[in-house]
């Protein structure tokens, strides 16, 4: 997707940082070039300031995007969603935090293997994309405390890089 991001937006650098933070918080574009998040509208001027670009910028971005077919296809569709893992601890929860080489197979599946294999409940799993976050992280958030035998597993994985708990 960024590749179509930076073709459409080869020659306005500033729309196509826009448009790629639109992508990267889930900010939904409609067909009158609004943005939302879920069903609600959000400023153009809010973003604009927390982008550091001029509020036409934003507003530009998002009617360009809502005149190309395929950009808004894909905008449209977009959803944000509750990302628990700051607030794991808050809710009586544990967050993993996983990083490995992205193009690596089997991750998810290795953490999620020994995860059940101890009885532990997932609540969620984040997995950052890496064309949009410069260092991605896998976080999980499973339904408690994590027993230190469960933490040894996991820091065991070959391909962690690094792992974190909170």
């Amino acid at each position: 997707m960024l590749n179509v991001l930076e073709a459409f937006f080869s020659r306005a650098l500033a729309r196509r940082q826009v448009a790629t933070e639109f992508l990267r918080l889930g900010l939904k574009v409609n067909a009158r070039g609004k943005i939302l998040v879920g069903a609600i509208e959000v400023s153009p001027v809010k973003i604009a300031r927390a982008l550091n670009v001029d509020r036409r910028v934003v507003i530009d971005t998002a009617k360009a995007i809502a005149r190309d077919a395929h950009l808004l296809q894909v905008f449209h569709r977009l959803e944000s969603r509750a990302f628990l893992g700051k607030a794991a601890k808050d809710l009586g929860f544990s967050a993993i935090e996983l990083r490995a080489n992205p193009n690596e197979k089997g991750i998810v599946a290795a953490v999620s293997r020994v995860l059940a294999e101890e009885g532990i409940v997932i609540r969620q799993i984040i997995s950052d994309d890496p064309d949009l976050f410069p260092d991605p992280v896998l976080t999980i958030i499973v339904g408690k405390k994590l027993p230190a035998a469960v933490m040894e597993k996991l820091r065991g994985l070959e391909f962690a890089e690094s792992i974190s708990f909170a």
